[in-house]
């Protein structure tokens, strides 16, 4: 620590950086120090999809705590996310975004998301996820149901989702496949950002509301 606040070490190793962004509930570059190479974050390659910027998988693993297995020693997903996903419309020529705060539980490494009451960016549109996390990789399912008077007259769509995990472990990016209303098969963009690690009922309620 005192490396730290002398200004000697800006580079902090991935499990200490993971530890202050816990902490502080900042991102490590807004607190002055810079990426060590295992830190590196997910990010879009330019083709759709996402990658991460280090192919040094065992570095990726140390870094978030995980174990072989899938499941984690420290690291828990637990908390109140933030969902955002992207897809487009071809009936309505335009694209659009689904947007959810949604509480995630953690067994193992078993991930169940259910979208809060109220807190979707388009009328009473339930969403779940049940997903498997394996080292930095997240592999699941999703459902929503829309709206009944909803532009999809209630429709219930489902699909498979896989996700990458960022070391500090607050953010998963990827994407989503489904079909769509005219049973063709769609894909597009889908994260989740970490919003708070409480899953008390104060703070699930507090995040009952439809994202900004």
């Amino acid at each position: 620590m005192q490396r730290w606040e002398s200004g000697t070490s800006k580079t902090p190793r991935g499990v200490y950086a993971r530890a202050l962004e816990r902490v502080t509930g900042r991102p490590v570059e807004a607190l002055g120090f810079t990426l060590p190479l295992p830190m590196a974050r997910v990010h879009g390659d330019g083709k759709g999809g996402h990658d991460m910027e280090t192919g040094v998988d065992g570095a990726i693993s140390a870094a978030v705590g995980v174990q072989s297995a899938g499941q984690t020693s420290e690291e828990t997903f637990s908390g109140v996310w933030l969902s955002r996903y992207e897809f487009y419309s071809s009936s309505r020529g335009e694209a659009y975004e689904g947007k959810h705060y949604v509480v995630i539980v953690q067994h193992g490494n078993r991930l169940t998301a259910q979208s809060l009451p109220g807190a979707s960016s388009n009328p009473f549109s339930p969403l779940t996820l049940d997903l498997t996390v394996e080292r930095n990789v997240v592999t699941g399912t999703w459902v929503e149901q829309t709206a009944a008077d909803g532009y999809y007259n209630g429709a219930r769509y489902h699909g498979a989702i896989q996700l990458l995990v960022e070391p500090t472990g607050r953010r998963m990016a990827g994407k989503w496949v489904g079909f769509g209303k005219d049973f063709d098969v769609n894909t597009g963009p889908w994260e989740l950002r970490l919003v708070d690690r409480s899953t008390s009922k104060a703070a699930l309620e507090g995040y009952s509301q439809p994202p900004e």
